[in-house]
């Protein structure tokens, strides 16, 4: 567990929920674990506009908060695949919930990529 999931523990469960899963790509990249384990690359590929580092980060965080596997195959070169625990696949409800309100909001608000 991080330190800082350690400490949202003293604050509250949405506080703690936020550590886990809030900050820029978790949930993106724990949706995209929903079809499956993927390699770095596929994911990044899947994840979209991510750096390297950035993604690195994500996993390493995920991982040590118990929502991420990762899989480190004994092959030359290296393959390394990432799945979601048991415990990250239970967000699903939470991560379907926010799509539909999500695209509740893009309906009423008319908000388009091309509006910026």
């Amino acid at each position: 567990m991080r330190a800082g999931t350690r400490h949202a523990l003293t604050v509250c469960p949405v506080e703690v929920t936020v550590s886990v899963i809030g900050g820029s790509w978790k949930l993106t990249i724990v949706q995209k674990l929903f079809s499956g384990a993927l390699r770095f690359g596929e994911l990044r590929r899947a994840v979209g506009d991510i750096t390297d580092r950035v993604l690195t980060r994500q996993l390493r965080e995920l991982e040590a908060d118990g929502l991420v596997h990762r899989e480190v195959y004994a092959e030359v070169p290296p393959r390394v695949e990432y799945s979601l625990t048991p415990l990250g696949a239970s967000t699903r409800p939470l991560v379907d919930l926010m799509e539909e309100w999500g695209s509740g909001w893009i309906a009423e608000t008319g908000a388009s990529i091309e509006a910026e």
